[in-house]
């Protein structure tokens, strides 16, 4: 699931194209996220409050797969039932099941989780939910679909991210600093009045849906550029994103010190900084069906 791009709607052929360079682009930074942060996930996984190993998962918004592999990977007796509104995503996560030889364990379905009428998702012994619920424009209903869905007994992993990450220091540009707090606050104010959700604290809401809350857990993330050379291209795919979004409300100075940063070929290209990090906090909450 995207967390720093609006949507833009255009029409026809012209909306068709760019949703596929959208799908495109979305899909890379979600592998790019999966490949940087693989071992926060790993953690989230490894912490998760489970009495027994979990047979049958779904993965809700799975995008391109970085929390069903990551799940496979922690329940190698596991199958995943993978959902996700976007056939390009969910043909990337089959080709990369391929890839690693567990194809058999992953069932992939396409479903629009606002619809009412939810897909039969049979009865899993935990269902996951990264960094999408906040898309939902009616979360309450979706929760209560998941409690009942679930085995009695069963969990509910809520994942979310506190906003996308960050990655250049506050001195930084030289020029311009602070550039990367302002863009925060423009995109901020777009998900605010479109994604109200976002940030939400989901413990109340799962209470509301039936659930006993069993565990909440806030992790920080802090990886030094250094340690991935992934960490140039995710900041390089996640600023562009999020100068789609923030083009008309940024000054002038701004947007063209932002554009050095995405130029590839400047000197000040942000793909040859050495300060670069990724920061950001990971909130997780672990809901059990009594």
């Amino acid at each position: 699931m995207n967390q720093a791009h609006p949507h833009t709607h255009h029409h026809g052929v012209q909306h068709e194209r760019h949703q596929e360079h959208d799908a495109d682009g979305q899909a890379e930074i979600l592998d790019l996220d999966a490949e940087v942060l693989a071992e926060h996930m790993a953690s989230i996984t490894a912490w998760l409050p489970l009495k027994t190993s979990p047979r049958q998962i779904v993965d809700l918004g799975c995008g391109t797969g970085a929390g069903t592999f990551a799940l496979l990977d922690r329940f190698p007796d596991a199958h995943v039932t993978a959902v996700d509104t976007s056939a390009g995503h969910l043909q990337r996560l089959r080709a990369k099941a391929c890839a690693r030889g567990v194809e058999e364990r992953v069932h992939t379905v396409q479903a629009d989780l606002d619809d009412p009428a939810w897909p039969d998702l049979g009865s899993p012994d935990l269902v996951w939910a990264s960094a999408s619920m906040h898309h939902l424009a009616h979360p309450d209903r979706a929760l209560r679909n998941v409690h009942d869905a679930l085995t009695p007994g069963g969990l509910f992993a809520v994942v979310e991210l506190a906003g996308f990450p960050r990655f250049l220091p506050e001195s930084a540009p030289e020029d311009r600093p602070g550039l990367e707090e302002r863009c925060h606050a423009a995109t901020d104010r777009f998900h605010a009045e479109h994604m109200p959700h976002r940030g939400a604290d989901w413990g109340p809401m799962l209470t509301a849906a039936g659930f006993t809350v069993e565990g909440e857990r806030t992790i920080a993330v802090n990886i030094e550029g250094s340690r991935s050379e992934a960490i140039g291209r995710y900041a390089l795919v996640g600023l562009q994103r999020i100068r789609n979004a923030v083009a008309t409300e940024l000054s002038s100075a701004d947007l063209t010190a932002l554009d050095q940063l995405l130029e590839t070929s400047s000197p000040r290209s942000i793909l040859r900084r050495d300060d670069l990090a990724v920061r950001t906090e990971r909130a997780v909450w672990a809901a059990r069906r009594t």
